[in-house]
């Protein structure tokens, strides 16, 4: 029954490749025609596969539609949160993870700093999207067309000397952060806060939410915080794993350092 199970299987990723006949499944499958057809037909009736008029066979509505139910019965927050406190542990700094919605990027779960100065940030307050390192990285993952319509509708209010002045600047730093994959904000809200930022990412590679360390520089300096920048990415990287279903959910953020360091 495994084997039977293991062979179905097989066939999805093959699939996905683009149509194929029969005769092209049984030989990648490395078994009779017979077997291949009974195969397909199971997850025929399943609605996973669909033959065509041409006699081939390709993935199934009913295939996508399922992929698609648990991406959005996925709560992020749920999945993220251990690893925002496994990070938090570590360097000791205040930890956010923030989404995308309706025109703003929102904070949804934050983890306080074990230090006496604390950020004003709350759980469902929307963040200061010209400045903020987890609004650059979410809106750099934008298509170009919806990135710079939205860009250029935004006001630039000048919270510190270091804010962005105006959409063009964003849009330069909007790309580089699309290059590099991380984002900063360095005094661009709070001239004492900066912070560093990752991206998570679902199944299909595009960013569903961004998390980020924060510290006040009387705490840690800039370059101090930069340097965690490894351990911050690898943090991102677990929960997109989990998040996409590529890793065990039991995975754990392995501690790093000494909350200095990565």
């Amino acid at each position: 029954m495994s084997q039977t199970v293991d062979r179905a299987l097989s066939i999805l990723p093959l699939l996905a490749e683009g149509p194929a006949d029969l005769g092209k499944v049984a030989d990648r499958l490395g078994v009779h025609k017979s077997t291949a057809l009974r195969l397909l037909r199971t997850l025929h009736e399943h609605g996973l596969v669909h033959r065509q008029a041409d006699q081939r066979y390709r993935l199934g509505a009913r295939l996508f539609a399922l992929a698609q139910e648990a991406v959005e019965n996925l709560d992020i927050r749920e999945i993220a949160h251990p690893h925002l406190v496994t990070l938090n542990d570590c360097c000791g700094h205040t930890v956010h993870l923030a989404v995308h919605e309706e025109h703003e990027v929102l904070y949804i779960d934050k983890v306080e700093s074990r230090y006496p100065v604390r950020m004003y940030s709350r759980i469902g307050k929307p963040v200061a999207i010209t400045v903020a390192a987890v609004a650059k990285l979410i809106l750099a993952d934008l298509p170009e067309a919806e990135r710079r319509t939205l860009v250029e509708r935004l006001d630039y209010p000048q919270y510190t000397p270091r804010s962005t002045p105006n959409a063009a600047a964003f849009l330069k730093e909007l790309a580089r952060v699309r290059e590099q994959g991380w984002a900063t904000d360095l005094g661009g809200h709070e001239e004492s806060i900066n912070c560093v930022a990752a991206p998570v990412r679902g199944p299909d590679g595009r960013v569903v939410a961004a998390m980020s360390v924060s510290a006040p520089n009387v705490v840690v300096t800039a370059e101090e915080l930069l340097a965690l920048l490894p351990v911050v990415r690898r943090t991102a990287d677990a929960i997109s794993r989990e998040y996409s279903g590529s890793a065990p959910a039991d995975q754990a953020t392995p501690h790093q350092g000494n909350g200095k360091t990565p």
